[in-house]
């Protein structure tokens, strides 16, 4: 099955592919463009940006070289910190769809939950939704605390909430509350930057499947309901990472993967929010 028919449904009815290509660090002379030729040709329909990731016109650019319609990609993009802390929230998204080149994000996240300041920035969110230039609104980074915190100003639930989750951390509390709420979990850095792909259980898992850890990890999340965004400016692996929809993982196998969690970070938090 091909990845561009697999999606998940978002709280609002619009549908979110559950593979996407992440662009985090992809800067440099035609690598982002490049990189999304060949998730696209692999089947990826989903590309997901942000501000501080400084290569949103290189994803511009990228879009405009395919030869397919805009409608049938899924776009996402995020806030930054800064402009959250100084409220120019609508500006920050302006210049994000102007270095995109778009009309419409299909996704615009809250990149991290900037104290004091992120149940302004998701009323401001609220707005540019309603306007249509974001058809769907999100979070990333977001405890359960913080979105109660949203529930309780305001009567729309966050699309998405992007966390870190992998076989090392697989956030069962935030992704069971998640679920109850209607909020849809997409995973970034859902290779653990590598750190299991050498893990003895996974390769046993990964052999009995004829597939690679990489692929075992990211179907493990697929099977959970999880969308996945791995990182990668490598065609191969690009192409490699598409390859998990033609297997299912056993429950046993599940189970197996389940109990590798260690709470293991293999990202950082920003330096501001320390």
């Amino acid at each position: 099955m091909l990845p561009t028919e697999q999606t998940i449904e978002l709280n609002n009815g619009q549908k979110m592919p559950l593979l996407g290509l992440g662009v985090y660090k992809a800067t440099g002379d035609g690598i982002v463009e490049d990189a999304i030729f060949h998730a696209v040709n692999a089947g990826y329909r989903l590309i997901d940006t942000a501000s501080v990731y400084k290569n949103e016109d290189g994803v511009g650019r990228g879009i405009r070289e395919l030869s397919i319609p805009r409608e049938e990609l899924f776009i996402t993009t995020k806030i930054w910190n800064n402009a959250q802390r100084v409220g120019d929230i609508e500006g920050s998204f302006n210049r994000s769809l102007d270095r995109l080149k778009l009309d419409y994000v299909d996704l615009y996240l809250i990149h991290w939950p900037v104290p004091g300041c992120f149940k302004e920035t998701w009323r401001e969110l609220e707005k540019i939704n309603r306007s249509g230039r974001a058809k769907s609104i999100g979070v990333s980074n977001f405890t359960v605390l913080q979105l109660e915190e949203l529930a309780a100003v305001s009567g729309i639930v966050p699309a998405v909430n992007q966390i870190e989750l992998h076989p090392l951390w697989n956030r069962s509390d935030i992704l069971a509350y998640c679920r109850l709420k209607g909020i849809a979990v997409q995973a970034y850095s859902p290779l653990a930057r590598g750190a299991y792909l050498n893990n003895t259980i996974i390769s046993r898992i990964a052999q009995k499947y004829n597939k690679t850890t990489a692929q075992v990890g990211l179907r493990w999340s697929i099977q959970k309901g999880v969308a996945v965004i791995p990182k990668s400016v490598h065609p191969d692996r690009i192409i490699s990472n598409a390859q998990i929809f033609d297997f299912e993982l056993s429950a046993i196998d599940m189970q197996l993967i389940d109990e590798l969690n260690e709470d293991y970070r293999s990202s950082s938090i920003p330096e501001d929010l320390r």
